[in-house]
């Protein structure tokens, strides 16, 4: 029987005065992937931002638990050291700070919280060179500031790179696929493929079934006006794609 790594129960939440979550129930086991699909404005990438406990987004009421630990009595850095990871929609940029030294950094915090002892610049030096491959991220680019001048896919690779590095047990990936053509879309699929294992799991946020094609979930959700209202597995991807969201509203009753 497979371990249940993220439960999230009933779970509302607000930005503002304004309920986005509104009852969200999800169940992750160990090596899963699963798909969250749904129309703009029904709170994908507010699920994303509560479960790595963005400052602007309030849990109201509800439970989230990962790896048997209450998540939302966790910092947003905990969350990371604990194994959680978001590649995000819109990558930012860090002027002035080079990517060697912020993986690094981020590395060996990682490390140290798990009582293991800092990757020299050698070791440190092989892991990127390791990890580069997946995604085939270009040697210059990791020269250069935190995706400043990167272009989008550029950017999105560097995601990929940095959940590579810092080797997470929850991936959540918010629209990855936004703004990248198939090639780039492939590589950074088949980068999150080779990072995938057994006791690990992903989130992958997507409006399309293009990106499910490569990142093959076994369950998909589909998120309406903050709840959950259709679970199935990838055949309901293939019938979103084929058919909108539009017969969803008959669904639920509207």
């Amino acid at each position: 029987m497979s371990n249940i790594l993220l439960e999230i129960k009933d779970l509302h939440a607000n930005i503002g005065d304004k309920e986005i979550l509104k009852g969200v129930n999800l169940t992750v086991n160990e090596g899963e992937i699963h798909a969250i699909m749904g129309p703009n404005g029904s709170g994908k990438s507010t699920l994303s931002a509560v479960l790595t406990g963005h400052p602007a987004y309030t849990v109201t009421s509800g439970e989230v638990w990962y790896k048997g630990k209450n998540l939302l009595e966790m910092p947003p850095e905990v969350r990371s050291r604990e194994g959680i990871f978001l590649s995000f929609q819109y990558p930012v940029e860090i002027p002035g700070v080079s990517m060697v030294n912020f993986m690094r950094a981020a590395v060996n915090e990682h490390r140290k919280y798990r009582g293991e002892a800092p990757l020299n610049a050698s070791e440190f030096l092989k892991l990127m060179r390791e990890k580069k491959s997946l995604v085939e991220l270009d040697n210059k680019l990791t020269n250069r500031s935190v995706n400043e001048g990167f272009s989008g896919g550029e950017k999105k690779r560097n995601e990929i790179f940095q959940m590579a590095m810092l080797d997470p047990t929850l991936s959540i990936l918010d629209e990855t696929d936004s703004g990248l053509d198939i090639d780039a879309l492939r590589v950074v699929a088949e980068g999150v493929n080779k990072i995938q294992g057994p006791h690990k799991s992903c989130i992958v946020i997507t409006h399309y079934q293009r990106l499910l094609d490569y990142i093959r979930p076994q369950i998909v959700h589909v998120l309406y006006k903050g709840r959950m209202v259709k679970t199935g597995d990838f055949s309901l991807a293939t019938y979103l794609e084929q058919n909108g969201y539009d017969w969803i509203k008959q669904e639920v009753g509207e």
